[in-house]
């Protein structure tokens, strides 16, 4: 009872807060029943005078480090809060003033087990805070004498406290949003506040970033174009992470990238196709590369940083996008239809054609225009938009990559304004179709297959020893149910040997024809 007070006084105070502030202003009252809409009327009576752009920001900033990061993840989900407050959204500058240097040391040792005069030679004021961390630049010697610089990222004091009781408000607000609006749950606001968590939770973590970190190294070792810093294992714990120090040139300063001699349209086309890379042939992708977070080094590669938000994708999803984005540059809308049904995203009672219809309503238009005014994200953004109609579950994974692929694609376009992200991103998404889908990828998927069914005879033993311990407890009661669940038994395992050897045989046909 006492928690369920607490919940609902911390939501009265989150609502107070959003009206004062303006943060209700995005909010559609035709689109809220009769009962919501007056709630919302009475909200903006409340709102303070003279309150100009950027309420909704303002408004979580208010509210403290936990609604920030809130609001930075809803800035990846236009499809609950609107495209225009997502753009709003991307104001938010978790910014916050550093914490004390004392308390900084304190963490690192702590974490470290070591006094700071041994683990650096030099260890400098807070560099940049953030609501859960803040980062120094320090200097240490190698064994074999040599000086290295690095980043160290530290753990900002009781973060994880305040986070843990701002998530249950949050998980609270939620239940309340699906009790009040039913249709609500299509957009799925529990699950939401779960992926928030599971990423905050990561995020404070810092062990976790550093193997994010590694993955995607691992990953793009023979992308010369592209790099990211190395973790430092040994000075990193739960609540530090040191890893190389960066020099370069932030991707927002277009005119120190070419007073430098670097290639500005280059390094567009590098963005793109970095990120597609990474999104589609890893799985693995940034899901925060604004400009802040991406350099360009003196050898003109872009550099990436600050990996506390990662996005994955299966490979279902890989080639979802793949296809559809291949579907629009071919213009081959059936075939963009077709995969949003193989893949099990659109209900099978839809019509496939007409689905293909309303997604031709939203590719002809682009093939109207110049390449360079065509925008990707804007084409994913509408796709997204029209599967609601067609009763398509929001697919979280997806949605990140698509916000993502929004700022990316500002990131290449201020880079190159007239850069077509047609022609850049399809030799990537056609070298994994052909890859994947192609008779390397018939081999490979077979490979799988064979594997898996080997799993599966290798499981037959271990699963008659637990069927025969099964039967021995049963009583003598039970003899004439036993009789009848052996037979069972002897009439599924003939049919798994049977089914399984069959399986082999296909699988066997399907390698070597892949193989031909």
């Amino acid at each position: 009872m006492l928690s369920l007070v607490a919940h609902l006084a911390r939501g009265i105070h989150v609502g107070w807060v959003m009206a004062r502030e303006g943060g209700l202003s995005f909010i559609d009252a035709a689109a809220l029943p009769p009962h919501l809409r007056l709630v919302l009327r009475l909200g903006r009576k409340l709102e303070r005078p003279g309150l100009g752009p950027g309420r909704l920001p303002a408004a979580l900033t208010r509210l403290g480090p936990s609604y920030v990061k809130f609001g930075q993840f809803l800035a990846t989900r236009p499809d609950i809060v609107g495209m225009a407050a997502a753009r709003d959204l991307e104001r938010l500058q978790d910014r916050v003033p550093p914490f004390p240097q004392a308390v900084a040391v304190a963490t690192l040792e702590a974490t470290l087990g070591r006094p700071l005069g041994e683990l650096f030679t030099s260890f400098s004021e807070p560099i940049a805070a953030a609501s859960i961390a803040q980062v120094h630049k320090a200097h240490l010697v190698e064994p074999d004498g040599t000086e290295r610089v690095v980043a160290v990222k530290i753990m900002r004091p009781g973060v994880r406290e305040r986070f843990a009781r701002d998530i249950q408000a949050m998980r609270f607000m939620a239940r309340v949003v699906e009790a009040l609006r039913p249709e609500a749950e299509r957009l799925r606001p529990r699950e939401v506040v779960e992926t928030l968590a599971r990423s905050v939770a990561m995020e404070m973590d810092l062990r976790l970033e550093a193997a994010a970190l590694s993955e995607l190294a691992e990953n793009i070792k023979d992308d010369p174009e592209f790099r990211v810093p190395q973790p430092v294992w040994e000075l990193t714990g739960r609540d530090v992470l040191a890893s190389e120090w960066i020099d370069g040139i932030r991707l927002n300063d277009r005119d120190a990238i070419v007073v430098a001699g670097h290639d500005a349209a280059a390094l567009g086309r590098t963005v793109i196709q970095s990120f597609l890379r990474h999104a589609i042939r890893d799985g693995f992708f940034h899901a925060d590369m604004h400009p802040g977070n991406l350099f360009v080094d003196p050898a003109g590669r872009l550099v990436a940083v600050d990996f506390g938000i990662m996005g994955r994708l299966g490979l279902k999803e890989r080639r979802f996008l793949a296809e559809i984005l291949l579907g629009f540059i071919l213009r081959d809308y059936r075939r963009v239809a077709e995969v949003h049904f193989e893949a099990g995203y659109v209900p099978s009672h839809h019509s496939v054609d007409d689905f293909a219809q309303a997604i031709r309503a939203i590719g002809e238009p682009i093939h109207q225009r110049r390449a360079d005014e065509i925008s990707m994200a804007k084409v994913l953004t509408l796709l997204f938009d029209v599967t609601a109609l067609f009763d398509m579950s929001t697919r979280t994974e997806l949605v990140m990559l698509q916000k993502t692929m929004v700022v990316v694609e500002g990131v290449a376009r201020s880079l190159d304004p007239r850069l077509d992200m047609w022609t850049t991103a399809e030799p990537v998404v056609r070298s994994w179709l052909a890859r994947n889908l192609g008779p390397i990828g018939r081999a490979d998927q077979a490979r799988r297959a064979v594997l898996t069914l080997a799993d599966v005879v290798a499981d037959v033993p271990d699963l008659a020893q637990r069927v025969k311990r099964v039967l021995v407890r049963l009583d003598e009661e039970g003899l004439r149910e036993v009789s009848r669940v052996e037979r069972r038994i002897r009439i599924e395992t003939k049919r798994m040997v049977w089914s399984t050897l069959a399986l082999w045989a296909i699988a066997g046909s399907l390698l070597a024809i892949a193989l031909r």
